[in-house]
Formats: structure tokens, sequence, C-alpha cells
């Protein structure tokens, strides 16, 4: 990323107090936060502070990009206490994963009924404390098990189940070349047949260097849905050729760079 870029994601979560601002994630290692351009660069927005906005890796990964559908995604509310509820229930699973083991809870009790110092009113209150926290944490699981169920399920009839990739735009319901689609060849020949860093070619088309790398490691310019690391046939026509595609993994491979988590 480029130090200018650097600098105002910076300041973005500091205004933000490195929090996301649709689900409520709060990061201030600013490893898992990420600036969102409100505007995107390659819709004429501004690599500006005014124009940037703090989400978290799942809120970023899922906003669409138009500004008019960026406004109504940041108004759900009901998606953002989910990604919120999910946050909650993985924190815990990795912080406390005795707790998710069978026989956890009866565990606990027994072995505070071995001690001398719990008196029945604290063994009482520990028990329901430990009942609604295993409550919780089920509804939890089973919230997030029917989304990615529901998300899996669509992307296996071949819909995108993320925001349309640059290139592409949505049109009743349906994935569709989009303003820009014919640009898509051009990175992918770019990239494949000249001697030109990523940061160069990101500047060139007015990216940022992860941005580029989305492009030219995404399955759907194939007609193809990735998701939950499943490659599913996609509804969609295709922007690039399959060979070029390919072509491109296999010189992003050989220079060593890693594709997006």
């Amino acid at each position: 990323m480029p130090k200018r870029s650097r600098t105002l994601k910076l300041k973005a979560a500091k205004r933000d107090n490195f929090t996301c601002q649709k689900c409520g994630f709060q990061d201030k290692t600013m490893v898992k936060i990420e600036a969102h351009h409100i505007i995107p660069l390659y819709l004429g927005g501004k690599d500006e502070l005014d124009n940037l906005i703090t989400l978290c890796f799942d809120c970023h990964h899922y906003a669409p990009d138009k500004p008019g559908e960026f406004k109504d995604y940041m108004g759900d509310e009901m998606e953002g206490r989910l990604t919120t509820l999910i946050k909650a229930w993985e924190k815990v699973r990795n912080e406390q994963p005795e707790l998710f083991k069978e026989g956890s809870f009866s565990k606990v009790e027994k072995q505070q009924q071995s001690s001398s110092k719990m008196d029945k009113t604290e063994l009482t209150q520990l028990r329901k404390e430990n009942e609604e926290l295993k409550k919780e944490l089920e509804r939890l699981n089973s919230m997030r098990k029917n989304q990615m169920g529901g998300m899996v399920k669509k992307a296996s009839k071949g819909n995108l189940v993320t925001r349309a990739p640059w290139g592409y735009e949505i049109k009743n319901k349906m994935l569709v070349p989009g303003e820009h689609s014919y640009q898509v060849e051009e990175i992918f020949q770019d990239f494949l047949t000249k001697n030109i860093s990523l940061t160069k070619l990101s500047k060139k088309y007015g990216f940022s260097v992860n941005g580029l790398k989305k492009i030219l490691t995404n399955f759907t310019y194939i007609s193809k849905i990735k998701f939950n690391n499943q490659i599913f046939d996609g509804n969609h026509p295709p922007l690039i050729s399959s060979t070029l595609f390919n072509h491109v993994q296999n010189k992003l491979e050989k220079l060593g760079i890693k594709p997006n988590k």
C-alpha cells in the first residue's frame, strides 16, 4: 500500500475509533480493519479522508461499490448485528475452546462444587450463567450455519454472494458486464505480457495494490463463483478466457505474489 494510503487509513481509523462503522467490531491493532473508499477511485472518488470509512474485513468484503447501494448496505442494521454476533461467537470459541467440548459445563460445575469456598447461591448463579452462555453460543452457531448454508446454496446455483466485482454490475438480480468490462482483459494482458510491477499497474488503472490483486485472482471473470473454498459454475458471462486467467495465476505464483485472504 502506498505511503499516502497507509497514512490516510491510519487517520480514518483514528477518526472512527478503530471501529468498523457497520458492525461495530474494534481493532486498535488495525490488522482486521480496512479503509473503504465510499466512492471508488475508478468511479471518480478521491483518495482523501472524507471519502474513507473504516470497515472490518468481513463488512468490507461484502460492501458494494455503487454509492447508492453502499448507503443501503450501511443502513442494514440486521446484517450488521448478525456480523457482530458471529464475531462474538468466534471470539468466545477462540478464547475458551473448552466450553465447546461435550460436557464442559457439567465439568465446570463439578469443579466448583468441590470448592469449599463456593456456597449454594454462588453455585446456582454460576449454573445459570453457564446455561445462558451455552444457549447464546448455540444460537449464534445456528445463525452462522444457516447464513453460511444459504450462501453456499446460492453459490452452488451459480449466483454471486458478494458484491459485483469491478467490470460487472447487477441488473435485475443478474450479474452482467458493466461500464468498465472491456478494461478487465486489458489489465490481465498488461500484467501477463508487460514487465510492469503491481504498483505501477495499479496506479495506471486507479487501484490500490490489494485491489489489483483481487481483480487478478477473481474467478468471477471466467464465469465461476468461488465461495467458502469451493468453486462453482456461474450463470454470468465471462470477461476473459480461462487460458488468460490461468496464465496470470501462473505468473503470480512464479513471482511469489500471494492472493488476498
